[in-house]
């Protein structure tokens, strides 16, 4: 069985905070009075976060685009287009064979 990225990074995670809650109490010390007692800590972990959040929605932004585009067919507007376009190439074709034969035509009346 094969494991997938999301649920090996799930289970890293939750991994993680079972080891936080673990140390947490086994030592008694809160990682939270750890953090919010010293400011600058405090003020890197905000930081840290936004930097992280902002990369993570550009990343979701570009994966949800990429998925939207690539899947899909023609626009009813390109449809058209090449509707136009295949009609212009009939009328062409229909334009040379009146104009090859309008040339015999004038040909044998020449002679």
């Amino acid at each position: 069985m094969k494991l997938s990225k999301g649920i090996a990074i799930g289970t890293v995670i939750l991994v993680g905070l079972v080891i936080l809650a673990a140390a947490q109490i086994i030592t008694g010390v809160s990682y939270q009075d750890a953090i919010y007692s010293n400011f600058w800590a405090f003020v890197f972990s905000l930081i840290a976060i936004a930097i992280l959040s902002i990369v993570g929605a550009i990343f979701i932004g570009i994966y949800v685009s990429h998925s939207y585009f690539s899947a899909r067919g023609f626009t009813p507007f390109e449809e058209e287009m090449l509707k136009m376009r295949a009609d212009v190439k009939e009328i062409r074709e229909k334009v040379e064979k009146l104009e090859k034969s309008l040339k015999i035509g004038e040909k044998a009346e020449k002679e």
